[in-house]
């Protein structure tokens, strides 16, 4: 409902009610007041059920169309946003391979035997690992 017919439904709505209680005051002279007091309040609680429904429509319909609105707008954003997020993992992952390279460096004397043996691979799984995160990461942030 657009807000030019709510203004007209409004006024419409006023007019009835307004022939509505002449009726009733002018036949509550010939029909008993307790009578004429139901049937008044059974047309005032019908017509503010009416007008609750059409309410709610409204309102109902102005949200969808807020949260198409919003998600429109958003829509570039969030494809942004998860390419930096991408970028700023694969750094973060980028970080720890070079951590773990710089003790591979330190260990490498005791890659084939001897105490730091278990150090050394250690190393190596760890710097392959997160070596294929960070690539990946932004392999991934370049096909987006």
């Amino acid at each position: 409902m657009r807000p030019s017919e709510l203004g007209r439904r409004l006024g419409i709505g006023v007019r009835v009610a307004g022939k509505i209680a002449q009726d009733r005051v002018q036949t509550r002279a010939q029909s008993p007041p307790r009578q004429a007091e139901s049937e008044i309040a059974s047309q005032v609680r019908g017509a503010q059920a009416d007008m609750r429904r059409e309410t709610q429509a409204m309102v109902g319909k102005a949200t969808r169309s807020a949260g198409r609105g919003i998600g429109g707008f958003l829509r570039p954003f969030s494809r942004v946003g998860g390419i930096l997020f991408l970028e700023v993992t694969g750094v973060f992952f980028g970080i720890f391979v070079l951590w773990f390279s710089v003790d591979l460096w330190k260990a490498r004397q005791g890659y084939a035997q001897g105490p730091d043996h278990n150090r050394f691979l250690f190393d190596c799984v760890l710097t392959a690992l997160f070596g294929y995160l960070c690539v990946s990461s932004f392999w991934r942030a370049g096909r987006k």
